[in-house]
């Protein structure tokens, strides 16, 4: 019997590529600021402020290009290069430090909202996610759900250099500690089938991945033991809930977090 249900945050409860837009914003406004204040009263402020929005736009763009068309890891080297501007590892860690620092523009989906609302009566509810902080810390305080939880675990306190980062399973260990939990009365939503289900398929918790349109992380390696999206063909028998235990891939995938809660309900 489930009496935990535990998320992770990012293309979980909404749309992380919202998240990334919003930094690339702050970290085009830092740039245009800064500019700024190095030719001091020379552009007078880029002349008017609507010339300040339009570079600021304009910077954004480059960055979103970059991002859009695969460049996670050195998106700020190639959108400076592309834009012509000068610079060195010191500003690249100053852009870096206002992404991860930036109070962001998300809102929590209303499908989500819903969700939660709906789970919070039945359910002990919990959030584990990794990421850098204030990062996630920000982004739980912008879309407004820490009302929701009886428990929240960010993964990079609990170690290190990351090390307490998926897939390790400290986090969940820590969980089911500090909720007094079962690992056989857990389920654990998340999206990213390369980490987020290693350690808790391995511990004995019910896996479900959510799919969300417009989610980062889309490659996946193998079938779930069930595609849920109007619950046909149920099968929760011991074994095959069990089949996939220890591998990467959740046991099950829905492709709406609405029908999480009627899922749910069937287990």
């Amino acid at each position: 019997m489930i009496t935990t249900v535990v998320f992770d945050l990012d293309d979980t409860l909404y749309d992380e590529v919202e998240y990334c837009r919003s930094g690339f914003a702050s970290v085009a406004e830092f740039l245009v600021y800064r500019a700024s204040s190095i030719s001091s009263f020379a552009v007078a402020l880029l002349r008017r402020m609507d010339e300040h929005r339009a570079s600021a736009e304009d910077i954004f763009d480059v960055l979103w290009k970059q991002f859009t068309a695969g460049n996670r890891k050195n998106t700020f080297n190639a959108a400076l290069d592309e834009l012509g501007m000068s610079y060195d590892e010191k500003l690249i860690g100053e852009l870096i430090k206002v992404y991860r620092n930036h109070v962001p523009k998300i809102a929590l989906p209303d499908d989500s909202k819903v969700v939660l609302l709906q789970l919070s009566g039945k359910y002990t509810l919990a959030l584990l996610t990794d990421g850098f902080l204030p990062a996630q810390q920000l982004k739980v305080q912008a879309l407004g759900i820490e009302k929701y939880f009886n428990c929240i675990i960010y993964t990079e306190q609990l170690g290190p250099n990351q090390s307490g980062w998926k897939p390790s399973p400290v986090g969940f260990e820590k969980l089911m500690k500090t909720l007094n939990a079962r690992p056989e009365n857990i389920a654990y939503i998340a999206d990213n089938e390369k980490k987020d289900f290693i350690a808790p398929n391995k511990l004995g918790f019910l896996t479900i991945q959510i799919i969300r349109p417009a989610r980062i992380h889309t490659k996946s390696s193998q079938p779930p033991c069930f595609l849920a999206p109007a619950f046909a063909g149920v099968n929760l028998s011991p074994r095959k809930r069990g089949a996939r235990r220890g591998g990467a891939a959740a046991r099950y995938k829905i492709y709406q977090i609405s029908k999480l809660p009627a899922f749910l309900a069937r287990l």
